[in-house]
């Protein structure tokens, strides 16, 4: 449980310094998940078209968060992100997301 709660803090921390330096937030959940909500000032992008925005995300210069509805999807983003050189961490669910960054 100590090691569950140590990364959860680390993520906060790393989440909370992307955010202070202006990054740039992507919903990669469905158009439905979408529509249903999401966090204010949020780009949406599904994360079966992410790699087509590439070149634009990179284009931003800024470090990116991504999230989704649990985490998974997010972290595909995240690493898909880091793969092409663009600073990016998974902001894991909606729900934490949305406290850390409010």
């Amino acid at each position: 449980m100590r090691i569950i709660s140590y990364l959860f803090r680390s993520n906060k921390k790393r989440i909370e310094d992307f955010n202070h330096r202006g990054a740039v937030i992507i919903d990669v959940r469905t158009h439905l998940e979408w529509d249903a909500g999401h966090l204010a000032n949020a780009l949406h992008i599904p994360i079966s078209n992410l790699k087509d925005h590439v070149d634009a995300i990179k284009k931003m210069n800024k470090p990116i968060i991504v999230y989704c509805k649990s985490g998974v999807r997010s972290a595909r983003g995240a690493k898909l992100l880091k793969f092409y050189k663009i600073e990016a961490i998974n902001g894991g669910g909606i729900v934490n997301l949305q406290r850390f960054i409010n």
